[in-house]
């Protein structure tokens, strides 16, 4: 059955949402577990009650709202997040929330029942951005992370995930495992690059995400006043890690055609122009959709920051914050996505995601797939991320489409 959704509620359901942590610059910023984020959630919890599903939170603040199908299978779920970068973007996690509501909403409509249950779901702390890792809360509902241990993780100022959880009100009952065993899992989000919009594709039908390794790189060197020791007598923390910087710039054209390798930060003590760093500490990242890539990446970065550290007469330490292992999606998810895009004319294109997404996760679970919506210039993570309503609803009709097949397969 080719399905599409109301697009008038779609939208104005977006700008809603939009609304919960908007900026001034047409952007969002709301936080995993900030105020915005509970403003947020209590908005979706009261629009899944609205929708007549049964919702409940889990220990990790993962919200799920249920709609029961009219035989005992295996659910399908779909859903993202609704946490942002910092001053990030607005359609980015949200968008893939906010179609999933209007798929339910628009089978209320039209009096469809299902074969089998269809469940919607907010992750908790996907963006990685105020607690890490990233993909935290599916991550641990997937048993991929440790419960406790992610409860521990602390924010800039030293607060607790499970502080937060408890101060918003998000810490439920519900234990943070699969509540069933479920059949498949879709999501759906911007792409967040540019092959899209360059292609001027429609819709992408994903195949697989790209793995992960971040870390972080501390050197102790020793400070000195910046006017009177000489050259050669100083031990700069800054100069080693800006060597190290580099060739995290450089490793990535090394190793293949989709490496690439970001420093997010950097952070200087005692941070004063009239002092030589005493010490420095790096954040990076490298991603791949090849697992013995990424090793090679983490390996050879290690190595230039041991050498940098040798040449400047200093020490260092290394991190390890994330790791994450390419995900090729299940055939059957991946078929359903490609064929809901021609049912509905849209001019797709298979794409493999060069970000991460919660859908790395559920598929330690259950099959897995995702669509993707245009990003125009390929930007995200940024207030200047866009894109258009045309393809917004492009993207959520596929996914309706795509789910409508899946909560209807018996296999």
């Amino acid at each position: 059955m080719t399905l599409v959704l109301n697009r008038e509620r779609f939208v104005e359901t977006m700008k809603t949402q939009a609304d919960i942590g908007g900026t001034e610059n047409g952007g969002l910023h709301r936080l995993a577990l900030s105020d915005e984020d509970k403003a947020v959630r209590d908005w979706f919890s009261d629009q899944m009650e609205a929708a007549e599903l049964s919702v409940r939170v889990d220990e990790f603040g993962n919200m799920f709202g249920r709609r029961e199908g009219a035989r005992d299978l295996e659910p399908i779920l779909l859903g993202s997040h609704l946490d942002s970068q910092p001053y990030g973007g607005i359609y980015d996690g949200a968008l893939g929330v906010v179609a999933a509501l209007e798929f339910v909403r628009e089978l209320n409509d039209r009096d469809i029942e299902t074969d089998r249950p269809i469940e919607i779901v907010n992750w908790t702390n996907e963006e990685g951005s105020r607690f890490q890792p990233t993909l935290q809360g599916s991550g641990v509902w997937a048993g991929v992370h440790d419960l406790e241990e992610q409860y521990a993780a602390t924010d800039e100022d030293g607060v607790t995930v499970e502080e937060e959880l408890e101060r918003i009100g998000y810490k439920g009952s519900e234990p943070a495992e699969p509540a069933t065993d479920y059949d498949s899992y879709l999501e759906l989000h911007i792409e967040q690059g540019p092959y899209l919009d360059a292609n001027d594709k429609d819709v992408g039908v994903v195949t697989g995400i790209v793995g992960l390794t971040w870390g972080a790189f501390t050197f102790f060197g020793e400070a000195n006043h910046s006017g009177a020791t000489p050259m050669h007598h100083r031990s700069d923390a800054m100069v080693a890690a800006a060597d190290v910087v580099t060739q995290i710039r450089r490793i990535p054209s090394t190793l293949g055609e989709r490496t690439v390798g970001t420093v997010g930060s950097v952070e200087i003590e005692p941070g004063s122009i009239n002092v030589i760093p005493e010490q420095a500490t790096i954040t990076y990242g490298f991603r791949d959709p090849t697992v013995e890539v990424l090793h090679e990446a983490e390996e050879r970065v290690i190595q230039e920051a041991e050498a940098a550290a040798e040449r400047e007469g200093i020490e260092v330490e290394h991190e390890s914050r994330a790791d994450a292992d390419p995900v090729y999606f299940d055939d059957r998810c991946v078929d359903a996505v490609r064929t809901a895009a021609s049912d509905l004319e849209y001019d797709a294109a298979d794409v493999f995601s060069g970000g991460v997404h919660d859908a790395t996760h559920a598929h330690e679970v259950c099959d897995a797939g995702m669509v993707f919506a245009t990003s125009e210039d390929g930007k995200s993570h940024t207030e200047d991320e866009y894109t258009s309503w045309d393809d917004c609803y492009s993207a959520a009709n596929t996914l309706a489409v795509a789910a409508l097949e899946l909560a209807n397969d018996e296999r």
